[in-house]
């Protein structure tokens, strides 16, 4: 079965506006609503996640070209790819506590838990289901990356903003959260016109 023909700028496009994973798929809500409060630290979460989204992505398509499909392990394609995640999960988090040791300790038990972020699985499955080239699927994987920093990187920047002023005392904490990410989806979705992927 060969790849869709669609142009792979189409798919970097879409995967960041309107195919984005957290606000069209919903896909990581869980990082993205806990990480949010500040920021510098969602933006440096941002950076990572898209970090290895590009090299799993990459590596998932390889071993599954290369390996799962000439040797009939179709089965066991969901166990390799959450492999490859944890590992490129391990190898950031020691990179980041060697060189980025602020952020590391801000980030704290939410860099681990990207390995279980189900965006970056998502991806993988994604690429499969949807049989992308490579080329395809290192786009799909960068604009998801860029796709989910910039939501997360805006949710943080609004809810700082509106930190600043008076807020009600029931729209305080997961109320106001719910209700940004929200009209941050209608606004990404208004664009659905444009690039369609799926």
């Amino acid at each position: 079965m060969s790849a869709p023909a669609i142009n792979p700028f189409i798919i970097f496009f879409a995967s960041i506006i309107t195919s984005n994973m957290v606000l069209s798929n919903f896909l990581g809500m869980c990082s993205f609503i806990s990480v949010s409060n500040e920021f510098k630290t969602a933006s440096g979460l941002g950076k990572s996640v898209t970090m290895v989204m590009v090299v799993t992505t990459i590596i998932n398509y390889v071993i599954y070209k290369f390996v799962i499909l000439p040797l009939n392990l179709e089965y066991l394609r969901y166990v390799i790819f959450i492999i490859v995640i944890a590992a490129s999960v391990q190898i950031i988090e020691l990179v980041m506590d060697r060189y980025l040791p602020d952020l590391h300790i801000k980030l704290g038990i939410f860099l681990p838990l990207i390995t279980v972020n189900c965006a970056i699985l998502g991806i993988s499955l994604f690429m499969v289901i949807r049989n992308y080239n490579f080329w395809q699927t290192l786009l799909f994987g960068l604009g998801s990356g860029l796709g989910w920093w910039l939501a997360i990187a805006t949710l943080a920047a609004i809810k700082e903003k509106i930190g600043k002023n008076k807020i009600p005392k029931g729209l305080e904490g997961p109320g106001l959260t719910f209700i940004i990410t929200g009209l941050m989806a209608l606004a990404f979705i208004g664009f659905s016109g444009i690039f369609i992927i799926q």
